[in-house]
């Protein structure tokens, strides 16, 4: 997705706010709003908020653990099952 195919000025998005909403809504890209000729905010569906707002949190989640095997805080997946079972069995 290219941003730069989607910029329009603030009076723009005031005169045509509706419209935008309803665009957006239907799965139209992220608009980025100009004022005075600079890029000053993004504006996208409440969907597309959320699904990026996931993906980020999985990929710091995967950063984490690269991190942590980069680290050597590991444990072999035998052992942790061991842990689990024998935890589940104890109630």
């Amino acid at each position: 997705m290219r941003l730069s195919t989607q910029v329009k000025p603030i009076s723009y998005v005031k005169a045509n706010a509706a419209e935008i909403i309803a665009e957006l809504n239907d799965g139209g890209e992220p608009i980025v709003v100009t004022q005075n000729g600079e890029a000053k905010a993004v504006v996208m569906s409440v969907h597309e908020y959320e699904q990026r707002e996931e993906a980020l949190a999985l990929l710091k989640v995967l950063a984490m653990g690269s991190r942590n095997v980069a680290e050597g805080r590991t444990k072999p997946a035998g052992e942790v099952f061991d842990r689990l079972e024998r935890k589940y069995r104890e109630g």
